[in-house]
């Protein structure tokens, strides 16, 4: 609808009338940008394979989604970022000493069969990344699960193997965890510093919460999901994960291990995959939290922080529907009215 006046057209639209700033493209580089520092721990730590490996998930991603748009005569996506950091992501959850058609089948997993056949960025119901290391786990278990010692030097190109303080921990117990390391103090360290076996995204927890610092001063996310997840963990840590009886369990070695800090700040607070409404974003932390101290304490495996995201993806247009946000400007009906 318009109007005259004063010999200008005016065009009336919906509000609100605000345009931001930011944009898909801007978003995910931005996201790329903010994990720079754990790759660049994970290159320190385990050398070369490191950026191998990155680099091709990183490629591979990229490249499978360009093929895609371009098998269906389609114009191509490759730039706004989104494959890069799926590419980014799945070889943070890999281990570094993989061959290289991990990362291919990773990739085609994550992009084609995850994402793309869904309709592209923004109809994906699961994180890409993580059912591609989902997949790779249950098809590859035995090379997913080859740990790398830390070396800390970049030329170092062979590493021996070892087990992951949550595969010491949930094996032999947390006295033999600390006698490994020397003292818990140490423990501690090595946690924060990233002197670890594990994942390439489990090296360091300082350098990934730098990155989460970034995410939050740009308000790509808020501390409904991460807080509640990771404040979660750390309460059933303490309650039901010491060996001496209820709350005698060590929070923090549980908090810093593993992959929760890049799964709490990263990857459950995908805007595809997560609940859109505050509140449901603290149930949907909460479970996610519920369901990887349930795995690490319980369940088979000495790490959850994959399932547990998954599983709540599942949950999360679920959530979005169950809890209404509050109508601003409604008017609140009376019994006399409805009458």
């Amino acid at each position: 609808m318009a109007t005259q006046a004063k010999s200008h057209e005016l065009i009336v639209s919906v509000s609100p009338h605000v345009r931001g700033k930011e944009t898909v493209e801007r978003i995910m580089w931005t996201v790329n940008l903010s994990l720079l520092p754990a790759v660049i721990m994970s290159i320190y730590y385990f050398g070369p394979r490191a950026a191998y490996v990155t680099g091709l998930c990183i490629v591979s991603c990229v490249l499978f989604e360009h093929l895609y748009w371009k098998f269906l005569d389609r114009k191509t996506t490759v730039g706004d970022g989104s494959a890069f950091l799926t590419g980014l992501l799945l070889a943070m959850n890999l281990p570094p000493s993989v061959p290289f058609y991990i990362p291919l089948i990773g990739s085609l997993v994550a992009m084609v069969i995850t994402k793309l056949l869904f309709g592209g960025l923004g109809y994906n119901v699961f994180n890409p990344a993580l059912i591609g290391r989902a997949f790779l786990l249950i098809s590859f278990p035995k090379l997913m699960t080859i740990w790398s010692e830390p070396t800390a030097k970049f030329i170092a190109m062979d590493a021996k193997t070892t087990a992951t303080p949550l595969g010491i921990l949930k094996e032999e117990g947390l006295t033999q965890l600390i006698e490994v390391f020397g003292s818990k103090a140490e423990l501690y360290k090595g946690l924060l510093y990233g002197n670890i076996a594990g994942s390439l995204g489990e090296t360091s927890a300082i350098a990934l919460l730098v990155g989460a610092a970034i995410l939050f001063m740009k308000r790509y996310i808020t501390w409904h999901i991460p807080l509640s997840y990771i404040a979660t963990v750390g309460v059933l840590a303490w309650a039901f994960g010491g060996d001496q009886g209820l709350f005698s369990g060590d929070p923090l070695i549980h908090i810093l291990s593993g992959g929760l800090i890049l799964g709490a700040f990263f990857m459950a607070t995908d805007y595809v995959t997560c609940p859109t409404v505050r509140k449901g974003q603290i149930i949907f932390g909460i479970g996610c939290g519920a369901i990887t101290m349930l795995i690490r304490l319980k369940g088979g495996f000495p790490e959850g922080v994959m399932f547990a995201i998954l599983l709540m993806n599942c949950f999360a247009p679920l959530i979005d529907r169950s809890i209404k946000p509050k109508m601003f400007g409604a008017v609140k009906e009376t019994k006399e009215q409805e009458k």
